[in-house]
């Protein structure tokens, strides 16, 4: 198969815009070739063992990022959903010259460039930028095809998103986790956890290595259902962890503990009221895929649906809410 590849460079500001972008079209296949995220690894090279980097690999660093979408070239949706993106970005670049964005705000050359490509050149370029990474103190989410070597009392997530949205390397991801690792609390076994749009598992999988013995993940996408049974599996948590396809929180009859939903804000805002429904008396939900220039509005909907919120956490231009049931 022959694909379209867009390639845009941008600042990492501007990456948190594209990527808002992008998940607000709905697209949620993408790779970001970030240089920062390999001088953070070449900072922690002896975390891995390593003794030698490559020359080539420092000189690497000094660039933009870079996202990158592939589209298929005989699906008229899909170029056309291609021209979106583009028609998206020369808007950023119109609102940035208007200085919408501040003063200080960078969003960098907002560079397109497209190629032809075939599917063999790209389906598995990404895999060289995705690396071990240590989330919180004792959660590290690994992919599949790498070595590492866990301390002790580390959770190593083994995960591999193929199609679907979920690294753990995202700001979105590894707030929700930080977040289910703090709330989950001494008893994590008596909790159960309601994971809204799982994407590839991983906060799932997160909250099965946590401890919680009975967890339903959600995803309305049929690859991504089935990529995060794999990684059910590969993580030897399909006892505590079931999938299944659906729309939110539509015709499920499931009451948590904890309710995880890393999506957008607009879907967290749609998701609250539901959520109040499907959570227990004492439970917390916790949303992210929020962009901390949203942070309010989705607040303000989280507390219109009976929510008190606890705690705000960012990360950049992103930021996960917790809230329970008020009384």
């Amino acid at each position: 198969m022959r694909y379209l590849e867009l390639k845009i460079q941008a600042s990492e500001q501007g990456v948190e815009q594209i990527t808002a972008l992008l998940l607000g079209m709905g697209i949620t296949e993408m790779s970001i070739d970030d240089p920062h995220d390999m001088d953070d690894i070449l900072q922690k090279k002896h975390e891995y063992g390593w003794d030698y980097i490559e020359d080539d690999l420092k000189e690497n660093l000094d660039r933009e990022p870079v996202i990158s979408l592939y589209f298929d070239e005989a699906d008229p949706k899909a170029q056309q959903m291609a021209v979106m993106v583009k028609d998206g970005i020369l808007a950023l670049q119109r609102r940035q010259q208007a200085g919408e964005f501040g003063q200080q705000a960078d969003l960098g050359s907002l560079t397109v460039t497209e190629n032809i490509v075939d599917d063999g050149d790209w389906k598995d370029k990404w895999k060289e930028f995705f690396k071990p990474t240590k989330v919180t103190d004792r959660i590290v989410v690994k992919p599949t095809w790498e070595e590492y070597t866990p301390k002790e009392d580390e959770l190593v997530i083994e995960i591999d998103p193929g199609m679907a949205f979920g690294t753990g390397t995202h700001e979105t991801t590894s707030l929700c986790m930080k977040l289910m690792e703090k709330y989950l609390g001494e008893h994590p076994e008596e909790k159960k956890i309601l994971d809204v749009g799982c994407g590839s598992g991983i906060l799932s999988i997160c909250g099965a290595l946590l401890g919680s013995r009975e967890i339903l993940g959600i995803e309305i996408d049929e690859d991504a259902v089935r990529v995060a049974h794999e990684n059910v599996e590969e993580n030897h948590v399909e006892d505590a962890v079931k999938v299944m396809q659906g729309d939110l929180t539509k015709g499920v009859d499931f009451k948590a503990d904890v309710i995880v939903a890393n999506l957008m804000a607009d879907l967290v805002m749609l998701l609250s009221e539901d959520a109040r429904k499907h959570l227990t008396e004492d439970g917390i939900f916790i949303s992210s895929g929020i962009l901390v220039e949203k942070e309010e509005m989705v607040s303000a909907a989280i507390r219109e649906a009976g929510f008190r919120i606890v705690e705000i956490a960012e990360d950049g231009e992103w930021c996960a809410i917790a809230a329970v049931p008020e009384v």
